[in-house]
């Protein structure tokens, strides 16, 4: 297989991933993004152009994470949806979609309008984004898989962004080596620490380093049996 860069949930941390991609290897390498692009960071839109940059030029592969999807719950039913996507971080994305201030006065459907007709091209990117890719032993996924399923193809579509303990610490007998993101790192190690995690079978691979919240974005380079590189950038 050809190597696959992958990289961790970035939250609109445009700087970061710019300096992140300083170690992708474009000639040897493809760029895979396990989600969470968007929303709470310094500037998502621009996080959302650049990767839509780099995937109309070679081959890069973007997962849809919770985040894009609450993006899209907003667009298609604003008045439900606003208050919760604002809650997750979602104001910085829609200010950085939008060509001006916003109008305080705005409804949520002029609102979610606004941003539909300026953004469409990347709002019709984000849409079509799938839910993992599988090469081998490997899958890549935002959150996970549902392990209690005969096969985790058929997980439900909502866990492949959003779940959570049953993936991380229920027993994988997939024959599958899952790299995601989605839970900080910081959350499952007993000191706090943004490196990388691994499960205790190592079978799993959480890169999510937290870099909106302080931590750092990684990267990890995956080979056909092994994973022989891993970077990192931080504010």
């Amino acid at each position: 297989m050809k190597p696959i860069f992958a990289v961790g949930d970035v939250h609109g941390e445009i700087t970061l991933l710019d300096e992140l991609l300083e170690n992708w290897n474009k000639e040897r390498e493809r760029l895979l993004f396990v989600g969470d692009l968007i929303d709470r960071g310094e500037n998502p839109a621009a996080v959302l152009r650049r990767v839509k940059e780099l995937a109309d030029e070679t081959e890069v592969i973007v997962l849809k994470g919770n985040h894009e999807q609450m993006l899209l719950d907003f667009l298609d039913n604003p008045s439900e949806k606003m208050h919760y996507y604002l809650s997750q971080g979602g104001m910085e994305t829609i200010q950085s979609l939008i060509a001006d201030s916003l109008d305080k006065k705005m409804t949520p459907e002029g609102l979610a309008k606004r941003v539909k007709e300026e953004a469409s091209e990347l709002i019709d990117f984000v849409r079509h984004l799938p839910l993992y890719y599988e090469e081998g032993k490997y899958v890549f996924v935002h959150a996970g898989v549902d392990f209690s399923k005969t096969n985790w193809h058929d997980t439900e579509e909502r866990d492949f962004f959003w779940i959570r303990e049953p993936f991380l610490f229920g027993k994988n007998k997939t024959g599958k080596v899952f790299i995601f993101g989605h839970t900080p790192v910081q959350n499952l190690h007993s000191d706090g620490s943004a490196r990388i995690w691994v499960s205790e079978d190592r079978t799993r691979l959480d890169i999510d380093g937290g870099a909106v919240f302080g931590g750092e974005l990684h990267g990890v380079v995956v080979e056909e049996n092994v994973i022989t590189k891993s970077f990192s950038a931080k504010k």
